[in-house]
């Protein structure tokens, strides 16, 4: 039997019958193999994420991955039967952002599969065509539910334009950071230096491809040539920016609670940093996720430690939530 989560208000959910929605003209119908839980989930299900980012009640699920089943009209039918991943931004492709490819800089306001629009935490998703992302015939789709947040990360590395033997570093070691540790790897960095609040990661950043793997109490360089953050602690870019040489590049990804602290303006000026942000990830970053997944240079697959069903949505949400060391990428199975 299809089923689907639905979140009806913050804490309060339902598995209810699904019926799949047939696709209308440019849309594509994907059967859904595998979809993530991320933290962004688990704030629609406590009701903490920002007013405008959630409309309940709501199918979430916006890291997912699956097979099209059939196409509207003006899609190519060649699409049914292909292995996908999709785009979650639904930008409306006619703004100024849009035309420059800046899609999650959309100025006709935030739409987001899983979040304002139905998600992927059921049977079956319905959605524009032209956010899909094709992957090889052979592609493991369980690894590929996890490249939304390697598309991320993605945009991250592209907007740092590391160069092959620069020293590079990664704050965080979540699934964003054991991304980001692959990304650099596959640039060939003379240096790739990962930061951690704890140790627990630091065996599988090292077989990622990290050179150098240190605790934030511990000693850390300052002539690091550009540093990707990922952790979205209160302190987090501080940390980052004081491992850069002067002219280096930043590149923040994580999203803290209220009153973190702030960069130093004059450190910023003085030390003459660069400094850019990645919220959500545009098509050129999904294109080059697709690139390097499809030429094995990224393997999600070790990141993930619970696989359950979807009838399991509250305890894969707890999970998500517990702060087990133990627990890496939960995933669901329709």
């Amino acid at each position: 039997m299809s089923s689907a989560v639905v979140v009806e208000a913050p804490g309060a959910h339902r598995l209810e019958d699904h019926t799949p929605r047939p696709p209308a003209p440019g849309e594509a119908l994907v059967a859904v193999h595998a979809v993530g839980i991320c933290g962004s989930d688990r704030e629609v299900y406590q009701g903490n994420r920002p007013e405008g980012y959630v409309r309940y009640p709501l199918t979430p699920g916006h890291e997912w991955s699956g097979t099209v089943r059939a196409v509207g009209a003006g899609v190519p039918d060649r699409l049914v039967g292909r292995k996908v991943v999709g785009e979650g931004f639904r930008n409306c492709q006619v703004c100024d952002r849009c035309h420059a490819g800046e899609t999650t800089l959309c100025t006709a306001g935030y739409e987001e599969t899983g979040f304002t629009q139905p998600g992927a935490m059921a049977s079956t998703l319905t959605l524009p065509a032209r956010l899909l992302h094709v992957l090889p015939e052979d592609s493991d789709l369980t690894a590929a539910a996890l490249l939304e947040p390697a598309a991320c990360i993605a945009a991250a590395v592209l907007k740092a334009n590391v160069r092959p033997g620069e020293k590079v570093a990664v704050v965080g070691t979540g699934t964003l950071g054991m991304f980001a540790v692959q990304f650099l790897k596959a640039v060939s960095p003379g240096v790739l230096l990962v930061v951690a609040t704890r140790g627990d990661r630091a065996a599988m950043a090292r077989e990622f491809g990290a050179t150098d793997f240190r605790t934030k109490d511990q000693e850390l360089p300052g002539d690091v040539d550009a540093v990707i953050e990922t952790a979205g602690s209160g302190d987090a870019a501080r940390t980052a920016a004081a491992l850069l040489r002067r002219g280096g590049r930043l590149v923040l990804t994580g999203i803290p609670a209220p009153g973190a602290e702030g960069l130093d303006p004059t450190d910023l000026v003085v030390r003459q940093l660069e400094v850019f942000t990645v919220f959500g990830a545009p098509p050129s970053a999904w294109a080059h996720t697709v690139r390097v997944f499809a030429a094995g240079l990224l393997d999600p697959l070790p990141l993930v430690t619970h696989e359950l069903p979807l009838t399991e949505f509250s305890q894969a949400i707890d999970l998500v939530g517990a702060g087990d060391p133990k627990v890496g990428k939960v995933l669901l199975r329709p």
